[in-house]
């Protein structure tokens, strides 16, 4: 049986190329700007979730 691992450390990671071009540090910073940029969205959804529930009417709120 050969074994697959040292088959693949001969291909360079496909996750790790930036506009076409093998960059694997450039790539790390993107996947982390976006991941930021994810939270940050995340967040700001929550607090405007909590807002609107909390200027809904007294009706819409015990249904």
């Amino acid at each position: 049986m050969w074994e697959q691992s040292k088959y693949f450390d001969d291909f360079e990671n496909a996750a790790n190329y930036v506009n076409g071009r093998f960059d694997p540090k450039a790539a790390q910073a993107l996947r982390a700007s976006q991941q930021k940029k994810l939270e940050e969205q995340a967040r700001v959804h929550r607090e405007v979730r909590t807002i609107a529930q909390q200027h809904r009417p007294q009706s819409a709120r015990k249904a």
